[in-house]
C-alpha cells in the first residue's frame, strides 16, 4: 500500500529520542501503512479482508492435535505415533481413497516437489499404511494405494474429519463452491510457496 513520505524528525533537535524511534503519531501511520520497524512493508489487510482473516482463529479447534488424534481410530492413531508420522503424511491419505495414483499425481494433487511427495509415501509405505505397486501398464511407474489394513480406519477417520466441511460445501452454490475451493488453493499455493 502506498503511503506518503513524512518529513524526518520535523522540529526535533539532533539527537533527540525521536531521532531514532520516530513519534507515536508516526509509529501509528506506519502501523496502518505497513512498513515495519526494520523498513520492510506487510499489506495492512483492508476491512473486508479483516472479515475472512477474523474467522480462522474461529478454525483452529478444528485442526488442535487433540482434537484430531481423538478421532483417529486405533490401528491407524497408533502406527502413526510410532512412526511419527505428522499431518503433512495424513494429507496423502484422502488423496488415496478413490483409488490409486502415482508419486508424480500424489506431488501435483498435495502442490509439493516429487522428491518431497516420494519421501511421504516411503514413510507410509514403511508404516505399513500405504503400498507400492509397479503399474502393469508400464513398469517405470510405481503405484501407491492405500493398505488394505488401514483402509477402513483411514475411510472412517476421513469420514469423521470431512463431515462439517461437506455439511457447509452442500449449503453453497455450484458457483459458490468453485470459489470457495479457488480460495482454499491460492491459500494453500500461497502457505506452501
Amino acid at each position: 500500500m502506498p503511503h506518503a513520505p513524512r518529513a524526518e524528525n520535523a522540529g526535533h533537535p539532533a539527537g533527540h529520542p525521536t531521532e531514532q524511534a520516530g513519534t507515536q503519531a508516526d509509529i501509528q501511520a506506519d502501523t496502518r501503512t505497513g512498513v515495519q520497524p526494520d523498513g520492510s512493508s506487510l499489506r495492512v489487510p483492508a476491512p473486508a479482508d479483516v472479515a475472512v482473516i477474523g474467522l480462522i482463529p474461529l478454525l483452529a479447534p478444528y485442526f488442535r492435535k487433540g482434537l484430531v488424534e481423538g478421532a483417529m481410530p486405533e490401528p491407524l492413531l497408533g502406527t502413526m505415533k510410532a512412526h511419527r508420522l505428522t499431518p503433512r503424511h495424513g494429507a496423502v491419505l484422502p488423496q488415496l481413497l478413490a483409488g490409486e495414483l502415482t508419486v508424480g499425481e500424489l506431488a501435483r494433487r498435495l502442490r509439493v516437489s516429487l522428491p518431497t511427495a516420494s519421501e511421504l509415501v516411503g514413510a507410509l509405505n514403511r508404516a505399513g499404511i500405504v503400498e507400492r505397486n509397479e503399474d502393469p501398464a508400464n513398469r517405470r511407474r510405481v503405484l501407491v494405494s492405500l493398505s488394505a489394513d488401514y483402509r477402513p480406519a483411514i475411510e472412517r477417520f476421513i469420514a469423521t474429519r470431512s463431515e462439517p466441511l461437506l455439511r457447509a460445501l452442500d449449503t453453497l452454490s455450484p458457483r459458490d463452491r468453485e470459489g470457495f475451493v479457488a480460495g482454499l488453493t491460492a491459500w494453500t499455493r500461497e502457505i506452501l510457496a
